[in-house]
């Protein structure tokens, strides 16, 4: 059974309100992720309890090209602009965009990076996002389920945009591996979450504390910005033999 959020999003968009929204990520089959065959399990809460799998994804692009309506919402918009706003240096030399959906963001991006790779689950949905982006040369993407699948290469620039709820607490442990493995000096990682109730694994403030308190021993916070409906965290990464600020 599918979550049914994103429709109930919809109908508040339309109708002038605030938007909520959810960004587009490829969620491996890592350990405890959810089977596409029947419903997923969910704790006592309504939340799922395990991480979202490549099937919800796929079902939520079956019938839409822009379910959540990253390319006309109001929400997305600021959003956008704040997040580009907040990243502390002009441009990067290698960034990389996990969830990058129909390549919106990915657009906006890619005139701060050097080279950008964009992550998503949904063959269609890249697809989208190379015509979208077919004027930004230097913007590569990828096929690839996280935290299972991981680009190579090491980066300046990470960002993870309304994503890590998605995760269960043990997949976001292997994402903060993930990124620990993959941060040049001193990189920026740029959290973005929605603060609003969900039916995942993780609430948006869930999904950015467990980021930080897991990248301790890599990463100090930075920057730190919070709306009625999202908040935005700006982590840089350290030398090892730097520590962070409690």
């Amino acid at each position: 059974m599918r979550d049914r959020k994103p429709a109930s999003r919809r109908t508040v968009l339309q109708s002038g309100g605030a938007v909520v929204t959810s960004a587009m990520l490829g969620i491996g089959r890592a350990a405890g992720a959810e089977t596409g065959s029947g419903a997923p399990a969910e704790t006592p809460t309504g939340r799922r309890s395990k991480t979202l799998d490549t099937e919800y994804f796929k079902g939520m692009y079956a019938t839409e090209s822009d379910p959540w309506r990253f390319a006309s919402s109001p929400y997305e918009r600021a959003k956008y602009v704040a997040t580009l706003a907040a990243l502390p240096r002009a441009r990067y030399a290698s960034g990389l965009e996990v969830g990058c959906s129909i390549g919106v963001f990915t657009h906006e991006l890619c005139p701060r990076c050097d080279a950008l790779v964009g992550l998503d689950v949904v063959p269609s949905v890249l697809d989208a996002a190379r015509a979208r982006c077919a004027d930004c040369p230097n913007v590569s993407f990828q096929l690839a389920a996280v935290p299972g699948a991981w680009p190579e290469g090491r980066f300046d620039l990470i960002l993870i945009s309304e994503v890590a709820y998605y995760l269960d607490r043990a997949d976001l442990a292997r994402l903060v591996a993930r990124v620990r493995g993959a941060v040049l000096p001193e990189a920026d990682i740029v959290l973005v979450h929605w603060l609003g109730v969900t039916h995942y694994p993780l609430s948006g403030d869930e999904a950015a504390e467990g980021f930080i308190a897991g990248a301790h021993d890599f990463a100090r916070v930075l920057k730190q910005s919070r709306t009625a409906e999202y908040r935005l965290d700006v982590l840089r990464s350290i030398e090892p033999d730097v520590k962070s600020v409690p």
